[in-house]
């Protein structure tokens, strides 16, 4: 069966983008090497938006977003790709965020990974984490992860994923993938049932709560070999962030535990390439004794030298990859300046390389921006009120379209060519008619 949705997603294919965005009030926009770009659209009324996904729910799954105002799910478009995709509300009605997955799980070497991420693959226990920002690839880097340990390994792993995004084939391993929401109530509950089902490795898609890590450390403690993802930049302030999440009275027993589990952390950014897409940078950091010494005494500061020491073993700091990605011409002094974790440091090596300057420019520029914002916003909030009496203040309304190619009518007038304005001065086209 096809769905409106699908010639959307077959352009944003075309395009190259990571993301497609749906928001009632404004026409739909892709993300491509990361930056939004607006699709040349009408803005999309709440009709439209139903008349998109609607259809690809269950009626009880629309009645829980309905009832939630957020869902997420996964959608497949046969011989195309599948899409993680959250739905949730918004001032001005619906909205949706459509991730690509690629149906091609990339191994560790087409995702230009350091090989010594490897050895994560050859151990039997303990706890390994997959850390950076929202799109930085941490999902893609665990599959790559798992579908080594199944082309290498007779296990059985256990995934639990919210959504399922890769899908995994049985190779040497025995995988089992659970969605939560379809096949388990949450993290929690799946990971405390996961520990009954005789795994030999468990993924868990995301780390949000004290309680699901703390889940997570037993199992690593109980032998069993666990990844997992948290939205850091770095080891340190991943180390950090497990910690504080427990409080005062039960970080000293949390250091003891992870000091003995921790088995390797992967942190990675996404960065503009010079001359167009994306690449990562990558922070490398393996577990030791020393390290389990440093996290019990609580001397998370020397991670970073702990990291310089072990160049010899394949550990690597996330500055010092930055560095290298700027002499080797791959990202500017001022991308990598703006992902560095030790700013002045960085700022110091920028300046000895005469690039400095520009690291100074982009910080004045932002701080103008903001000052502009502010003050624009407190205009903008008092003026609204007063010509909108019954808006909050400061609620604006969508800015309107110039590039729309159709009004927003009747149903029977909605046929419309909305084109891609990614790579000007070609936009890609696509014509969606009703059905």
């Amino acid at each position: 069966m096809n769905f409106r949705i699908d010639r959307f997603l077959k352009l944003m294919n075309d395009r190259g983008a990571s993301d497609l965005h749906f928001s009632v009030g404004r026409p739909p926009h892709l993300r491509q090497r990361g930056e939004m770009v607006p699709i040349r659209y009408r803005r999309l009324t709440q009709h439209d938006y139903e008349e998109l996904f609607r259809p690809l729910l269950t009626p009880e799954k629309w009645e829980d977003y309905s009832r939630t105002g957020d869902l997420d799910f996964a959608y497949e478009l046969k011989d195309v790709a599948r899409y993680r995709v959250n739905l949730f509300k918004q001032e001005f009605g619906g909205g949706a965020v459509l991730r690509i997955i690629p149906t091609k799980i990339l191994t560790v070497e087409e995702l230009g990974l350091p090989k010594v991420v490897l050895r994560l693959t050859k151990i039997r226990s303990g706890l390994t984490l997959v850390t950076g920002p929202t799109g930085s690839g941490k999902s893609t880097t665990l599959s790559a992860l798992i579908n080594e340990i199944n082309r290498t390994k007779r296990y059985h792993i256990i995934t639990l994923e919210d959504p399922i995004e890769f899908v995994h084939g049985n190779i040497r391993s025995i995988i089992t993938q659970r969605e939560m929401g379809a096949h388990a109530i949450d993290f929690n509950a799946a990971l405390k049932a996961a520990v009954r089902e005789n795994p030999d490795c468990v993924l868990v898609g995301e780390m949000r709560d004290r309680e699901t890590i703390r889940l997570a450390l037993q199992c690593a403690e109980k032998g069993l070999l666990v990844f997992g993802t948290l939205h850091t930049n770095s080891a340190g302030k991943t180390i950090d962030r497990i910690i504080n999440v427990f409080p005062s009275d039960e970080q000293e027993s949390v250091r003891a535990v992870l000091g003995e589990v921790i088995r390797g952390i992967v942190a990675q950014q996404l960065l503009p390439k010079v001359g167009g897409g994306r690449c990562a940078a990558i922070e490398v950091l393996f577990g030791s004794p020393a390290l389990g010494a440093i996290i019990r005494e609580g001397k998370t500061n020397q991670i970073t030298s702990y990291i310089q020491t072990g160049r010899g073993v394949g550990m690597v700091a996330m500055d010092e990859t930055l560095r290298r990605m700027v002499e080797e011409g791959l990202v500017t002094g001022e991308a990598a300046f703006e992902k560095a974790i030790d700013k002045e440091g960085f700022h110091e090596w920028l300046e000895k390389r005469g690039e400095a300057g520009v690291a100074e420019e982009r910080a004045e520029r932002m701080a103008k921006k903001a000052i502009a914002g502010v003050a624009t916003g407190a205009k903008t909030g008092a003026s609204g009120a007063a010509a909108r009496p019954g808006t909050q203040p400061g609620a604006q309304r969508p800015p309107a379209t110039a590039t729309a190619s159709a009004p927003a009518t009747a149903p029977a007038q909605r046929a419309s060519t909305p084109t891609a304005a990614a790579q000007q001065p070609r936009p890609a086209q696509l014509n969606v008619r009703k059905p």
